[in-house]
């Protein structure tokens, strides 16, 4: 004898769920290839690199929402008039074919999909992993900000020129021209520290979500603060280092560490080394 059941409405939503996961897949991972290998490959525009910090980001969101699955489950079924609202905004965007607003029209749509499924809970529940999302998101900001870096290119220059002095050697800085060894070092725009700062404060913002101290203001701004300082100086270092190597010729050398392998491993050194202030800041500010 067999037996029949019924269809359970949760059956139909995961089925559902899936649906619309695969309509997600089939849009956007064209999309994020792209950024994947232009961020690898570092083909993508300069802008875009700004980014790269998406490599780690997208991928701990959608593992932050697969952990939230359970929770999202036992969310009441409630439609927020906002996710419709940015459902069709994010639609929109992506059928414009232009690349700034289709980027964007990524996370406006899961910030719909949140709000329309779950309501404000639903947004609530997962708000950590689109803030990644969006943040992760390539856009028109690194190209918008660049005008205003002229005094952290200025201040780069004079401070590089100070150390390399301090050393015999000799420097002249005319803005954020330095002059060593009979060679023109250009403090260029993008090389004022911003996608470093980017990638610190990405991180950063990864790593108090993770110990689980996000919420607590005070260990926030104290590691935020550092964090910016530790990336200023090392973006200090590194254009004092291309200074030196490029005023003696040694050609190699500046490639190695200006976008070679050498700028990749340190950056990932200077990251590493927020690990170890996050956990000081973290005792030293604890409840005794």
């Amino acid at each position: 004898m067999s037996l029949q059941y019924p269809l359970k409405k949760t059956n139909r939503l995961e089925l559902f769920n899936f649906a619309l996961f695969g309509v997600l897949l089939l849009l956007y991972a064209p999309i994020l290839l792209h950024w994947l290998d232009g961020w690898l490959k570092k083909s993508i525009s300069i802008e875009h690199e700004y980014f790269s910090h998406g490599i780690i980001g997208i991928p701990f969101a959608a593992y932050l929402v697969w952990s939230h699955r359970k929770q999202w489950g036992r969310l009441p079924n409630i439609a927020h008039p906002l996710g419709g609202a940015l459902l069709v905004v994010g639609s929109c965007f992506y059928l414009t074919g232009v690349p700034e607003w289709v980027n964007l029209s990524f996370p406006v749509i899961l910030t719909g999909i949140c709000f329309w499924f779950k309501g404000f809970a639903g947004f609530k529940l997962q708000s950590f992993p689109l803030l990644l999302v969006f943040l992760a998101t390539p856009t028109a900001i690194p190209y918008l900000i660049t005008p205003f870096t002229l005094p952290l290119q200025s201040f780069i220059a004079g401070t590089a020129a100070f150390v390399l002095h301090q050393f015999g050697m000799e420097v002249v800085v005319d803005g954020i021209n330095i002059y060593v060894g009979g060679r023109i070092v250009e403090v260029a725009p993008y090389c004022a520290g911003l996608k470093m700062l980017f990638t610190t404060l990405y991180i950063s913002l990864i790593l108090l979500y993770w110990v689980g101290i996000l919420s607590d203001k005070r260990k926030t701004i104290w590691f935020l603060s550092s964090a910016v300082l530790i990336s200023v100086t090392a973006n200090v270092i590194r254009n004092t280092l291309l200074t030196y190597f490029h005023g003696t010729a040694q050609d190699q050398t500046f490639k190695w560490l200006h976008d070679g392998w050498g700028g990749d491993l340190y950056s990932a050194v200077m990251l590493l080394s927020l690990i170890p202030v996050l956990n000081w800041i973290d005792r030293r500010f604890s409840v005794n």
